[in-house]
């Protein structure tokens, strides 16, 4: 029997032992935890710890167990974004002393971890905003040695200083010069100046025009168009859901110069201005929806109209009508039940050019200019219902159009063909307190859009030029520059939360921009 065992092999018992002992060794070798990736050749590494110097680029092969992680004199400039997402259990950071310019708004995305960063000795001008947001527990961070432009991308900075719970060393800013060595964490707030705004094209309107007028009218709101090109003044509507300018309807006017709207006790009326052919009143039936002639303007008194202005004068509405002809007379006509009926002549035979009516300190004004003469200053007399001339705006003999605004004063400007004016009221004469270098001027229009007031100023021979006024030094300063040909009106126009400003051409495309604020420390 022994000799049959030597034979045959092992007992059975024997070789169960055998294949069972196996067995537990395969079990045991797959339990093995896994290899681990080998140190980058630029790195030195613990087990939970990295030093790396002259990488060029993060390493990206380090165990994902590294707590600590060092780069030296780095051979790259850019930090990317989630640079680090590899190594989510990191608790220290160190990146002082190499020549990194710029990090990603997600640098260090997925670091819940960290607790001690150093970004100190760098090439760092600015940060991105909110780039520590993501670091909920760091309690230490270096940024020394690195020059600073304290703008308005590091407003968000300061905030966060005031805030953090993370102990941050002193640093201080190397530009601009109002802020050099200045500690960032004691700059004030109020010194970033960092809401900004822009004039961007918004719509283009496909045709020629030479006014704009806007107006509300059942709740809607509409635009008026004087286009002598296409012999009709356009009304269009605003779109509240497209958010754009649409045609709406047109009234016949081969020579129109300017279309009025006025809305009378709930009803709809377009003055119709035009240098040949005569001048009418149009209004808006809506049961027919359309527009009728309503009555013509006397061609014997306004000849030549160059400008209209309506306005309300205790609860009476008028409107008047500058006349440009030698024969003619600027004309006011006032509504009486069912029409507009002639109520005052003035200032006949001075070719006038241009109305600005003036309601200020309950004594309403009527401003005329002409080419013949310095513009005539009327007041609203309440006992004879009429207006009666004032005096003359002696300074500026030669204006084509008077605008006004009025801030802490009151303010005049005057447009001429070589350098406009900008005058105060004094209380008993008007100053000048500034001269725009302008040449070619045919429209200018102060106007207010969220408490910042603005001047256009269009030529027929440069770009149209946008001035800001600056309520410190008490004068507009140079803004923008639209490109608008030929502009011959400015229009501001709010069409719900959009603040457009219109510039009808009389070459080119009619444009709408739209006004825009910007926060420079986003």
């Amino acid at each position: 029997m022994a000799g049959l065992r030597a034979r045959w092999g092992p007992a059975p018992g024997l070789l169960a032992l055998s294949v069972l002992g196996f067995y537990l060794m395969l079990q045991v070798s797959s339990k093995r935890p896994p290899k681990t990736p080998p140190c980058p050749p630029s790195c030195s590494c613990t087990r939970d710890t990295a030093f790396c110097v002259d990488s060029k680029a993060v390493p990206r092969s380090l165990p994902s167990e590294v707590i600590s992680l060092t780069l030296v004199n780095a051979a790259f400039s850019e930090i990317q974004d989630g640079a680090f997402s590899h190594l989510p259990l990191l608790q220290f950071l160190l990146l002082n002393s190499n020549k990194f310019t710029l990090i990603g708004d997600n640098a260090f995305t997925g670091l819940s971890h960290l607790q001690y960063l150093s970004l100190a000795n760098n090439n760092l001008q600015t940060l991105p905003r909110d780039i520590f947001r993501p670091l909920d527990i760091l309690s230490d961070l270096d940024l020394r040695g690195n020059a600073l432009n304290c703008d308005c991308k590091v407003k968000w900075l300061v905030e966060w200083l005031a805030h953090t719970n993370t102990t941050v060393a002193p640093i201080y800013c190397a530009s601009p010069p109002r802020f050099q060595e200045h500690k960032v964490q004691d700059l004030p707030l109020r010194e970033f100046d960092c809401i900004t705004t822009d004039f961007v094209l918004y719509q283009t309107l496909s045709f020629p025009a030479v006014s704009a007028e806007p107006f509300l009218y059942a709740s809607d709101l509409y635009l008026a168009l004087a286009q002598p090109g296409a012999s009709a003044c356009a009304i269009l509507k605003w779109d509240y859901v497209e958010r754009q300018l649409r045609g709406y309807d047109r009234i016949p006017a081969p020579s129109a110069v300017h279309c009025k709207p006025m809305v009378v006790d709930g009803q709809l009326y377009v003055v119709v201005a035009q240098l040949f052919g005569g001048s009418y009143i149009y209004h808006w039936d809506p049961n027919t929806t359309r527009f009728s002639k309503l009555q013509d303007i006397d061609p014997q008194r306004v000849r030549k109209p160059n400008d209209l202005e309506a306005f309300r004068i205790d609860g009476d509405w008028y409107f008047a009508v500058a006349d440009s002809s030698k024969a003619g007379a600027t004309s006011l006509y006032r509504w009486h039940q069912n029409g507009f009926y002639s109520h005052q002549a003035l200032h006949p035979w001075h070719r006038d050019t241009d109305l600005e009516f003036v309601d200020g300190e309950g004594k309403p004004r009527l401003i005329v200019s002409s080419s013949s003469q310095a513009p005539v200053i009327y007041q609203w007399s309440r006992t004879q219902k009429q207006f009666v001339a004032q005096g003359e705006v002696t300074q500026v003999p030669d204006a084509q159009a008077v605008k006004h605004f009025a801030g802490r004063e009151s303010y005049l400007c005057l447009s001429r063909y070589i350098g406009d004016k900008i005058l105060r009221w004094e209380g008993t004469r008007f100053s000048e307190v500034q001269a725009l270098p302008s040449r070619g001027s045919l429209a200018l229009q102060p106007f207010l859009v969220g408490g910042r007031r603005y001047l256009a100023l269009g030529s027929d021979f440069s770009f149209t030029q946008i001035y800001q006024w600056d309520e410190g030094r008490q004068k507009f300063v140079r803004f923008q520059e639209l490109a608008v040909q030929a502009p011959r009106a400015f229009c501001y126009m709010p069409a719900g939360d959009a603040q457009l400003l219109l510039a009808p051409s009389f070459k080119g495309q009619t444009l709408v921009y739209r006004h825009v604020v910007v926060d420079l420390s986003a």
